[in-house]
């Protein structure tokens, strides 16, 4: 009999927690949201919205897509709970992920709200992220808009550092969020009407949302 779980990505959420342990044993995650000027226990709220939040997806709208071709079986079951995919109908559901877009969407208002930046480096900062993101994402047929993991923060990181040494922290969380969310999610969606996927959400990254710890990784490197 099989069970309600889909076996790599229940290993991969493990993985991801034993890491998130690990971060948070030897203090990293705390040393990350000091940076940020959080407390333990505001950072922690953050980061547990960003993560049920990421199993949240609030659809805004539906273009016509084209039939995508025979999809391999990885990309059929792909969320954690063996829950089967919405059958293609020839259109693409446009999503809004709680935890992967609104959460630091929100938090990235604050840190510009509570930090002194100008706004022409905040502008730099985030089309520069927005444009490597942009050229190193890739349209995958059947699931949707794909790009290396660690792409993201290494250029926030890079980014933060040379625009604004100061606030280079902050600068890496807001310019990794939101660049992702620009360059491969908003000018990706022309892309997506050629994809086949029935729901293309923005900023959903699977169980651990990826857009939240591509700027906690960011801060890291600052």
């Amino acid at each position: 009999m099989r069970g309600p779980f889909s076996p790599p990505h229940l290993i991969g959420f493990i993985l991801l927690l034993v890491v998130l342990l690990l971060l948070l044993q030897f203090g990293l995650i705390t040393l990350a949201f000091d940076k940020l000027g959080l407390t333990t226990s505001q950072g922690m709220l953050l980061l547990f919205a960003s993560l049920f939040g990421s199993i949240l997806n609030l659809p805004i709208a539906s273009i016509k897509a084209e039939s995508p071709e025979e999809a391999p079986d990885i990309f059929r079951q792909k969320n954690l709970l063996r829950m089967p995919m919405l059958p293609f109908t020839g259109r693409t559901v446009i999503a809004v992920n709680v935890g992967g877009c609104m959460v630091p969407v929100v938090f990235s208002a604050s840190l510009i709200h509570r930090f002194p930046f100008a706004a022409g480096e905040l502008l730099l900062a985030i089309a520069l992220v927005a444009a490597v993101c942009y050229f190193l994402s890739r349209p995958v047929p059947g699931l949707g808009i794909g790009m290396p993991p660690l792409v993201a923060p290494i250029a926030a990181a890079i980014v933060a550092i040379s625009v604004n040494h100061e606030l280079a922290a902050p600068l890496a969380y807001i310019c990794g969020t939101l660049g992702v969310l620009t360059g491969a999610d908003l000018l990706r969606l022309p892309d997506v009407a050629r994809l086949g996927t029935p729901v293309a959400s923005i900023g959903g990254a699977g169980t651990f949302d990826g857009i939240f710890f591509t700027g906690i990784i960011a801060v890291l490197l600052t």
